[in-house]
């Protein structure tokens, strides 16, 4: 089954090292994805989130706020 991943943020550095990891994590665990950036404010916001970059896997919200380490991301999309 494919996983849904999303980075919702505006483009910054810390959205793009996100987006960076996550391609990676998903590589790693040789899962198929989907990853799409979100960088429209009002659709950021529709997630509930307040602080940018988040990683959002299959529509759950999975961390705001914070790039984490890629053994977390990991942990996210299995």
């Amino acid at each position: 089954m494919k996983k849904e991943i999303k980075i919702l943020g505006t483009g910054c550095p810390k959205c793009i090292k996100l987006a960076e990891l996550t391609d990676q994590a998903a590589i790693e665990l040789g899962i198929e994805y989907e990853l799409e950036k979100v960088t429209d404010i009002n659709d950021i916001i529709s997630y509930g989130v307040m602080l940018t970059p988040a990683l959002v896997v299959d529509g759950d919200v999975k961390v705001a706020g914070s790039v984490p380490s890629i053994d977390q991301i990991i942990e996210f999309l299995k």
